[in-house]
């Protein structure tokens, strides 16, 4: 990729009409487009953060027996109607709509309803179960507020699961590995030291879930930490019934600001008694099936990673999710230095490094903020003077000294990085 070929155009100051520094930052390197109040559109350097992650959700979610497919986002009023979950005093996020025909529907903020429909063809013996499928889709909801940026949308991207299991042991393993897996992710994402699974409200969804909560100074949830035992409780559910089963007293609580990545429910039999979803078990009985839901917010989580490692020249990305690996600033038109450093980013792209080519004719300042602006973990250099030493300049976008390393070494360096 080079930078000559972006359509796309950094902005020295962050846009007005932006409060959230995740949203400010990723606008002004370029990563998003702001279509309206809680919603935006991915450009293709945010689209490359986005499907890295997705990677990483993809590759624990599959490791866990996930299969992927993708469900509709049309939804026909009546499969809600029998959960109560079309009523918009039950859920209160619905974007609803008519068809020509005045049929009524709705934009799907969730899927646990049409999964259990698209499940019953399919299940009917406890030879059948467990089943585990996901899928990667954008949510609707309409939120009465959505001042965050891309960490609270009425549009968004959201990974979620859901499981089937003959009883509440075998969802209980299932659930388990799934927690486990979820906590993988984020460890891989670079959220690991800062992410608990936080004990809440079940919301629209179920009485209780847990919740897996980024300790965030701009996040919109308070929890309540007990960082020796590795508690967490959402401010929601915070009262004396539930301190007195954790074992724990306020006073040993440390309140923090946190944005809410990723969340499990646990729905028991209650959904499939009401929608009637059945097995047979091993003496020929029918059953109801025992159902989960997993959810984490792939673009949410974006944004809270451009929130929390930011810093006043701009995005800091993990390695293994940022757009490209380094940053090649070409310092000049001189023949040479283009011949040098064209057949250097060939030979990056032949080691399978992820590279962004600045190759434009402007000054070296301009080069160096847009690639700490656009957070890229590594910059090159390559200018007469290095052409003329046979080694160029190396810098991580967090580090203040840079090295100097010839062609093969800066290619060493770097192959590892982001894979």
């Amino acid at each position: 990729m080079k930078v000559s070929q972006l359509f796309t155009k950094t902005t020295k100051n962050p846009p007005a009409h932006e409060t959230a520094r995740n949203a400010q930052l990723l606008i002004q390197a370029g990563f998003i487009h702001k279509e309206m109040a809680g919603v935006y559109a991915f450009l293709p350097l945010g689209l490359k953060v986005i499907e890295k992650i997705k990677t990483i959700v993809r590759e624990e979610m599959n490791a866990v027996g996930g299969q992927e497919l993708i469900m509709t986002n049309l939804q026909p009023r009546e499969k809600w109607e029998v959960t109560t979950r079309w009523n918009d005093d039950v859920v209160d996020v619905w974007f609803k709509t008519k068809l020509k025909d005045e049929t009524e529907i709705g934009l799907a903020w969730s899927h646990e309803e049409p999964i259990i429909e698209m499940m019953k063809p399919f299940i009917s013996s406890y030879k059948d179960l467990p089943v585990n499928v996901y899928q990667f889709q954008t949510k609707l909801r309409n939120e009465l507020r959505s001042k965050s940026g891309i960490m609270r949308g009425r549009e968004f991207l959201m990974k979620d699961m859901y499981t089937a299991a003959i009883d509440a042991e075998q969802h209980d393993k299932l659930y388990n590995e799934i927690m486990d897996a979820y906590t993988r992710v984020f460890a891989r994402l670079g959220l690991g030291d800062d992410t608990y699974v936080t004990f809440a409200s079940g919301g629209s969804f179920t009485k209780f879930s847990h919740e897996f909560q980024t300790v965030c100074e701009t996040g919109e949830d308070t929890i309540y930490l007990h960082k020796k035992k590795n508690i967490a409780i959402n401010e929601e559910v915070l009262d004396d019934e539930s301190l007195q089963k954790l074992g724990i007293s306020r006073d040993e609580l440390e309140e923090v600001k946190s944005s809410e990545v990723g969340n499990i429910f646990n729905f028991g039999t209650e959904k499939s008694e009401q929608m009637d979803f059945t097995f047979t078990n091993e003496n020929g009985e029918k059953q109801f099936i025992h159902l989960g839901s997993y959810g984490i917010g792939i673009s949410r989580v974006m944004g809270v990673i451009a929130e929390k490692f930011a810093d006043e020249k701009g995005l800091i990305w993990p390695a293994n999710i940022a757009p490209a690996t380094v940053y090649l600033a070409r310092l000049s038109e001189d023949s040479t230095v283009v011949k040098t450093t064209d057949k250097l980013y060939d030979d990056m792209r032949k080691r399978g490094i992820d590279v962004l080519y600045d190759d434009r004719d402007v000054r070296a300042g301009q080069k160096f903020a847009d690639a700490d602006l656009m957070g890229i973990p590594y910059r090159v250099v390559v200018s007469e003077k290095t052409c003329q030493s046979g080694q160029h300049e190396l810098k991580g976008r967090t580090e203040s000294e840079s090295q100097m390393l010839d062609n093969d070494g800066i290619l060493e360096y770097l192959a590892p990085i982001g894979s």
